[in-house]
């Protein structure tokens, strides 16, 4: 009796896993389809400040060099996986043992502009996917030789590498700001602050500006000077960096909203998180009704 109230209960367990699971998936892809189709596309020149969504042309950066770590395959941005076969009597699987992305940032050209990229924390979807398998844990490392060669030649490992390349389209929605050709505003009074906090780091080069008369402190009369020369430094420097060009960078969102980067286009994506909703909403009913069962039925 004990076994199966137990036997249940695991029962039980997996189908409010199920059920919750499934539940949490369908809701977050749907609201990930819903913000694709609802952000209109901008261009880089006169994009919003913000949440924006972008499509464009993959374009190297000057000075890049990135190569895909189990390819060697010049590229402009990689995601590798490798896994080791393990076989254990009638139990056979693929093990990950390791895995990595880049972390380079992206060039995204639109014909108005140009927007750097910073991938990290972004669901990437590359077009490029590539699976092999071999014999050496590493792809492209020496092979192994005499009793090592022995040893390992045993072994089968899986590799998987999803690359970006110079060329390809780019769909990319995230968080978009402008720096530079005049198009922020000046918080001065967070400048000015920020000013005397760079000041203070060298509190004997303040001390040598603005202590009048020697006594080693500022009174107030003198702190008056200093926030005044700090304004007229941060107008300074907010006047240098408007003149410069304006430079657009996107990243991952402060919200909870999707940043993604794909080769795809926005519909394609948005069908595919409305499937995947599907399967999540399907699994939730699916989860809902053993679970009515094992509590009803069974009366437990």
């Amino acid at each position: 009796m004990e076994g199966d109230i137990g036997g249940l209960l695991i029962a039980l367990g997996f189908s409010l896993g199920a059920c919750l699971g499934g539940g949490w998936w369908c809701l977050r892809r749907w609201s990930q389809a819903r913000h694709l189709l609802d952000t209109p596309t901008s261009k880089i020149r006169s994009a919003a400040q913000g949440y924006v969504e972008l499509y464009g042309v993959l374009e190297e950066l000057p000075e890049a060099s990135v190569r895909g770590p189990l390819t060697g395959k010049p590229c402009l941005w990689w995601r590798f996986r490798i896994e080791e076969y393990k076989s254990s009597g009638k139990k056979r699987s693929w093990r990950v043992i390791e895995s990595g992305s880049s972390d380079a940032w992206l060039r995204l050209v639109d014909g108005t502009g140009e927007c750097l990229i910073d991938p990290r924390g972004a669901e990437v979807r590359p077009l490029v996917r590539e699976v092999w398998q071999g014999s050496l844990r590493h792809p492209l490392g020496p092979a192994k030789t005499g009793l090592l060669g022995f040893l390992s030649s045993g072994r089968r490992y899986r590799y998987c590498e999803e690359r970006f390349h110079v060329g390809q389209p780019l769909y990319a929605i995230g968080d978009f700001r402008t720096s530079g050709g005049g198009q922020q505003g000046l918080d001065l009074h967070g400048a000015q602050g920020q000013v005397i906090r760079e000041w203070k780091g060298d509190y004997a080069g303040l001390l040598r500006r603005f202590d009048g008369d020697g006594n080693g402190e500022l009174d107030e009369r003198e702190w008056g000077r200093v926030r005044l020369a700090a304004q007229l430094e941060a107008e300074q420097r907010h006047r240098r960096s408007s003149a410069e060009p304006a430079r657009h960078k996107m990243a991952k969102p402060g919200e909870a909203r999707p940043f993604i980067l794909a080769n795809a286009g926005e519909d394609e994506l948005a069908r595919g998180f409305y499937w995947q909703a599907a399967a999540g909403a399907l699994l939730c009913l699916v989860g809902a009704l053993a679970s009515a069962w094992l509590l009803g039925v069974r009366n437990f």
